[in-house]
């Protein structure tokens, strides 16, 4: 049984569509675009480890919570790059950059093609919103560690994936 069976958003079980992304397994190349709507790849990131913080909406209590401590986190990470992806627009996520001083990581946006959420399994059916979770990519873009967080209201293992990723 795989995680992304038995997730739950407020208690009712939802469904994820795309493609689970699995340990071991080369991460897909996909298509965001960043706060000033300029597409960018996972290509863009050659050469780094890269920690995916994966939230449903920027301006949720636990979507900010989470985003807050992956900048706190990525001060202190070297050859790391940290992106948090939402649904949410760019000018939304640009102005919770701005309120909350977010400078160390990528706010990227998988609204226009949810090329994201598709390729990495994180889309919820129905809602067009992206589950919850962390994807640890090696700098070959090998996929080391994954979490589709249980229930979507709830943080992920943050301390499971900085461990991964401080250990490639």
């Amino acid at each position: 049984m795989s995680q992304r069976d038995q997730i739950t958003m407020k208690g009712n079980p939802i469904t994820l569509l795309g493609t689970e992304a699995i340990v071991g397994k080369p991460g897909e190349n996909f298509r965001v675009v960043d706060m000033g709507l300029q597409p960018v790849t996972l290509d863009d990131f050659a050469g780094k480890i890269k920690i995916i913080s994966v939230v449903p909406s920027i301006d949720t209590g636990v979507c900010s919570i989470q985003t807050k401590r992956f900048e706190e986190e990525a001060k202190t990470l070297d050859n790391v790059a940290v992106l948090t992806i939402s649904v949410d627009l760019p000018f939304a996520q640009k102005r919770f950059a701005d309120e909350n001083c977010i400078t160390h990581q990528n706010l990227l946006s998988d609204y226009q093609t949810h090329d994201f959420g598709i390729e990495y399994g994180f889309e919820i059916e129905g809602l067009a919103l992206l589950s919850r979770g962390i994807v640890v990519l090696d700098q070959n873009n090998i996929i080391r560690h994954v979490e589709y967080v249980q229930e979507v209201t709830n943080e992920p293992d943050y301390d499971k994936a900085l461990e991964v990723a401080k250990s490639l």
